[in-house]
């Protein structure tokens, strides 16, 4: 410890508190110490460089406290100088706490763990953000070309103090990289005796007894356990919508309530294709917000799509484990009053749904108009049709109902907001109508749920610095897609271009950009695309993979 610890976290308080216990006579040398305390040293940018994470605090504007776990690749807390930390801030699930709170009162405070070693060091600061317009020769000295994730903004702290703190009641813990290191010499002992004993378990006739495989796992979609996120659901129901929808209810397994969600909200649920192995897939969850004990998906089985839906209409069963990222929004309900026009067509009505259900209940005016080929295609119907009675105007093609949408947006409030899902002619339809009949684009919300190949694209030939190999991409083929077939990890999130989970630096070559979740700076300074919708303009592209 050292006089600037002292200064900072003593605060009278504390000393007052110490004195009670006893206890401040151990620490009162601190206040004339000779040593600060307040430069790092040798010891201390070792013990950073080798960090994946630290825990950080900040302070809010009504003064509680804010602690947040941040994680990256080892050693993406860079120490810049002495009295410097900074951090690449990478895109997480956009509420945005911690930056608010520096933005407002930049005192944090970080607490690093070395839980193997039992092991702490907190460093007190003062943190400020930078953008990338405002310094990209910091952002890219805090990048780490190997680990794909968005940068929105760096962390910079001014170090105040630091300390070393006792290794008193620390759990020693280890990754999966110190455990295989521990036991690679057992491995290597064991590998014989292994052998040994599967060539004694071969069944009459050459082949392996079925034992020497865990239950449930023989073929790619009937695995027990899908998955590796944080939360843990199970396939508790399935019904049968309409002859190529199907509705999958996901609680958890003890029974405990679920993350409390938005209407809009979306999940990554994952899957396992042949051939490919686990791949996640986006679906909004259409079950009522306001439910804890179950989210309810709707899946559209298209036969001529990536394979995601097929796999789960084939594979997910009563009693399957699935492991997720908790839900996340990017479709959201403003928070007022103002009336709501809802607009669904085809599958699109499933986060409409959740949407007026919302809406219903805070007792917010809003109509909601749901477009699809026939009426026995139209997932929900008869439910929606009890639920809203006069508020939902339903359109089957096959009846020659027709959605006119230049007429719904002049007829509508001026101050309404409108919320469409559905298939990018009806997007489209929406905005060239919101144009010609004077709806301002900020009134309009939309979410994609598949983005058409077009027309006029060509083949293309990718180059993948990072994993060594050329693929060609098909006309009618995403990227994203291509990548995923020659067995190469990719991130994927909404597969629409509206996350930007999948984005990935360019190397060479020009990029066609076709999403909505890249900035400029992120396209043009970044160098990045979003493999999942972008394609490129010139008939090769290099990427970062």
């Amino acid at each position: 410890m050292a006089r600037a610890y002292s200064e900072i976290a003593f605060t009278r308080a504390v000393r007052a508190f110490q004195t009670r216990m006893g206890s401040r006579r151990n620490y009162a040398a601190l206040d004339h110490a000779a040593e600060r305390g307040d430069t790092l040293g040798a010891s201390e940018a070792e013990f950073i460089a080798e960090r994946d994470g630290f825990y950080q605090a900040s302070v809010g504007e009504n003064g509680w406290p804010y602690v947040q776990f941040r994680g990256g690749p080892a050693g993406f807390l860079r120490l810049l100088d002495q009295r410097t930390i900074g951090y690449a801030d990478f895109r997480g699930n956009v509420q945005y706490i911690s930056a608010g709170n520096i933005e407002a009162d930049g005192r944090v405070s970080l607490i690093l763990m070395d839980y193997a070693q039992r092991r702490r060091l907190k460093i007190w600061g003062r943190a400020r953000l930078v953008d990338e317009a405002g310094d990209p020769a910091l952002i890219a000295r805090l990048e780490d070309g190997n680990y794909r994730a968005r940068v929105e903004r760096a962390v910079l702290i001014s170090v105040e103090a630091f300390d070393w703190n006792c290794p008193q009641h620390i759990t020693p813990r280890f990754t999966e990289a110190e455990i295989a290191e521990r036991t690679r010499l057992l491995d290597a002992e064991l590998a014989p005796l292994q052998q040994l004993a599967r060539s004694r378990s071969t069944a009459p006739g050459g082949r392996e007894a079925a034992a020497a495989a865990p239950e449930g796992q023989g073929e790619p979609g009937h695995l027990a356990v899908l998955g590796s996120g944080p939360l843990a659901l199970v396939v508790a129901g399935v019904r049968q919508l309409t002859p190529r929808v199907r509705a999958y209810e996901l609680r958890s397994p003890d029974g405990a309530d679920l993350p409390a969600i938005g209407a809009g909200a979306h999940i990554d649920v994952p899957l396992a294709l042949p051939n490919r192995g686990e791949e996640t897939r986006r679906y909004s969850i259409s079950s009522n917000p306001a439910r804890r004990d179950a989210y309810e998906i709707a899946v559209l089985r298209e036969e001529g799509g990536s394979g995601g839906s097929v796999a789960i209409h084939a594979g997910w069963r009563l009693g399957l484990q699935l492991r997720c990222k908790p839900p996340g929004n990017d479709f959201a309900l403003h928070d007022d009053q103002r009336p709501a026009v809802l607009i669904a067509g085809g599958i699109g009505i499933t986060p409409i749904k959740a949407m007026a259900l919302q809406l219903q209940a805070r007792q917010s005016p809003f109509t909601l108009h749901y477009a699809g080929r026939s009426v026995r295609e139209m997932a929900y119907r008869d439910r929606l049709e009890r639920q809203f009675g006069a508020r939902l105007t339903t359109y089957a093609s096959d009846g020659g109902q027709r959605l006119d949408v230049q007429q719904l947006l002049s007829e509508a409030p001026p101050e309404a907001l409108f919320y469409v899902c559905g298939p990018a002619r009806l997007l489209d339809a929406v905005r060239d109508g919101a144009a010609a009949t004077g709806v301002a684009a900020n009134r309009l919300r939309f979410e994609r749920f598949h983005v058409p190949a077009r027309p006029d694209d060509l083949p293309l030939q990718l180059t993948l610095r990072g994993s060594g190999r050329t693929i060609d991409v098909a006309a009618g083929q995403s990227i994203l897609d291509a990548v995923h077939a020659a067995g190469i990890a990719a991130a994927a999130g909404c597969r629409t271009g509206s996350c930007g989970t999948c984005a990935v630096k360019v190397l060479a070559g020009t990029p066609d950009h076709r999403d909505s979740a890249l900035s400029e700076g992120e396209r043009e300074r970044a160098g990045l695309m979003c493999i999942c919708v972008s394609r490129a303009r010139s008939a090769a592209l290099t990427l970062d993979l």
